[in-house]
C-alpha cells in the first residue's frame, strides 16, 4: 500500500454514490459484478436473526468488499483498492430493507411519519487481502405525513429501491424536519470517514 493508486474501483450501481466520490475528486472506475463464474460469491443480505444493525452493515460492506476485490483479481485489472458501502435505515431497533412492493413502502412511510430514526451506512475499502472499514450513523427527524402526502410520494417511485422507502437527496429531503450526523451518509457514502479511509491506501482527496 505504499504506492499512491491513480484510481480506485467503486464496488456499487448507486448513481448516489457515483455522485458523491466525483464531489470529493475521487478517481474511480466502477466495478459491475456481471454474471460470470464468480457470480456464485454475490453477497446474501438477509440480517441473521437477532444481528444488531451496526453489525449487519459492517458484515454485509466486508463481505461485499470481499467479494468485489475477487472479482477484480478474476478479471485480471489492475490492482487498486475496492470501495464498498452498506446503508440500512433502523427504527425501534428493527432494519428497514428496501420495499417488496407499494403497500410495503406505504407502510414503511407511516411508521417512519412524525418519528425520529436512524441511518447507518458501512464504508469499507479493499485491496491485498486488507480490509478498512467505518461506519456512519444519524438520526434523522420525519414530519408527519398524512395519507394523501405519502400517496403522492409513492406514485413518483423514487423510494422504490431505497431502504426505509425514501430518498433523502430528493423529493422526500422535504420530510426531513431535522438531521444530526452526516447528510452524505444519509444519502448513502460518508464523505468524511470516505476520505479517512481512502488515505490509509494513499489516495488522497481535498
Amino acid at each position: 500500500m505504499s504506492v499512491t493508486p491513480s484510481r480506485i474501483y467503486l464496488a456499487s450501481q448507486s448513481p448516489r454514490r457515483r455522485e458523491l466520490l466525483k464531489q470529493i475528486g475521487v478517481n474511480f472506475e466502477v466495478l459491475l459484478l456481471r454474471s460470470d463464474a464468480i457470480r456464485g460469491l454475490d453477497v446474501d443480505e438477509t440480517p441473521y436473526s437477532d444481528e444488531a444493525a451496526e453489525e449487519y452493515v459492517q458484515r454485509i460492506c466486508a463481505e461485499k468488499a470481499a467479494t468485489a476485490y475477487a472479482v477484480m483479481r478474476y478479471r485480471n485489472l489492475p490492482n487498486a483498492p475496492v470501495l464498498t458501502a452498506d446503508t440500512a435505515v433502523i427504527l425501534d431497533g428493527k432494519i428497514l430493507g428496501k420495499p417488496t412492493d407499494t403497500a410495503h413502502a406505504a407502510q414503511m412511510l407511516r411508521d417512519l411519519s412524525g418519528r425520529e430514526h436512524q441511518v447507518l451506512t458501512a464504508v469499507g475499502v479493499a485491496m491485498n487481502d486488507h480490509v478498512e472499514m467505518a461506519v456512519s450513523t444519524s438520526t434523522v427527524k420525519f414530519v408527519t405525513l398524512d395519507e394523501e402526502r405519502i400517496r403522492r410520494y409513492l406514485l413518483n417511485k423514487e423510494g422504490q429501491d431505497k431502504a426505509g422507502s425514501y430518498a433523502i437527496q430528493g423529493l422526500a429531503g422535504a420530510f426531513v424536519e431535522k438531521i444530526s450526523g452526516s447528510y452524505s451518509g444519509v444519502v448513502g457514502l460518508p464523505l468524511c470517514e470516505t476520505a479517512a479511509l481512502l488515505k490509509k491506501f494513499n489516495v488522497v482527496t481535498p
